[in-house]
């Protein structure tokens, strides 16, 4: 992945979605021959030049400074996420090792999983790979070691495995766009990651949805979530995802973890998969 390009099509897909009567501006009608604003518009609303904007826009993001960058984020009104995102991708990226899937889960990472004896937990790694879960979180999204080990990845389960897409039915859109937004965030985190780059690729080359949405930029850290899964065994089941930051393991990005509200059925069908 090209980062000029990048930050490109960013700019571009922000500025797309805006109207002029969206920000206040008179539209005169006719055909625009752009969609949203156009870029002397959005460098009007940011106050900067023109050529400032336009320069930024084609990728040359390293000169300017954190103030045009939060003021053109203002005039797109990004949000705290988009806008975190806009500055990592605007920078020049700093030296990156890449981090390499691993099947080692730390002994007291382990115990902790092994603890949630009522709580499904993932641990996911930065490239969104599985690194370790816990008996019940097989009970209830399938069994990750079967897999092959390059596609024990989340990105894989949702756009690749079609017991997934069942499992979410009318929900997977929204899981899937979840996923691929915190994937952006991933991405800007970890600039210069050679490994992740090259997995967004690799989705890129798998999927038609994963490319579809990619190609939207959409930017959103995951955070609580509301799953409602059609579960073959026990049936319907909402839980209540909770991604935890894991800053001191280098090859893990989070704890995910899933709740059922106490004493509703889906605390007991839990329960029951957890004795299977």
């Amino acid at each position: 992945m090209d980062d000029r390009a990048e930050l490109s099509e960013f700019l571009k897909s922000r500025r797309a979605r805006l109207r002029p009567e969206d920000v206040g501006l008179w539209d005169y009608g006719g055909v625009r021959r752009v969609a949203g604003l156009r870029r002397e518009e959005l460098a009007g609303l940011a106050g900067v030049s023109i050529a400032h904007y336009t320069r930024l826009e084609q990728g040359k993001g390293d000169s300017v400074s954190d103030e045009v960058l939060n003021a053109v984020g203002t005039a797109l009104r990004l949000d705290a996420d988009e806008l975190a995102y806009l500055h990592r991708i605007a920078r020049r990226p700093l030296p990156c090792a890449g981090v390499a899937a691993s099947s080692d889960v730390p002994p007291g990472l382990r115990n902790l999983l092994e603890s949630f004896v009522m709580t499904p937990a993932l641990v996911v790694g930065r490239h969104t790979q599985l690194v370790g879960w816990n008996r019940l979180a097989v009970a209830v999204f399938g069994d990750f070691a079967a897999l092959p080990e390059n596609r024990r990845t989340l990105s894989h389960l949702l756009f690749d495995e079609p017991h997934l897409r069942e499992l979410h039915r009318t929900g997977w859109e929204r899981a899937a766009r979840e996923h691929v937004a915190h994937l952006r965030v991933l991405f800007g985190r970890y600039r210069g990651d050679s490994g992740l780059a090259a997995h967004v690729d690799h989705m890129r080359d798998l999927s038609a949805d994963f490319t579809r949405m990619w190609a939207e930029h959409p930017v959103a850290q995951v955070r609580y979530r509301v799953y409602e899964l059609h579960h073959p065994v026990v049936g319907e089941l909402t839980l209540h995802g909770e991604l935890v930051a894991l800053p001191d393991e280098p090859s893990c990005c989070g704890l995910d973890l899933f709740a059922a509200e106490p004493g509703s059925a889906s605390e007991q069908a839990l329960r029951i998969l957890g004795t299977l």
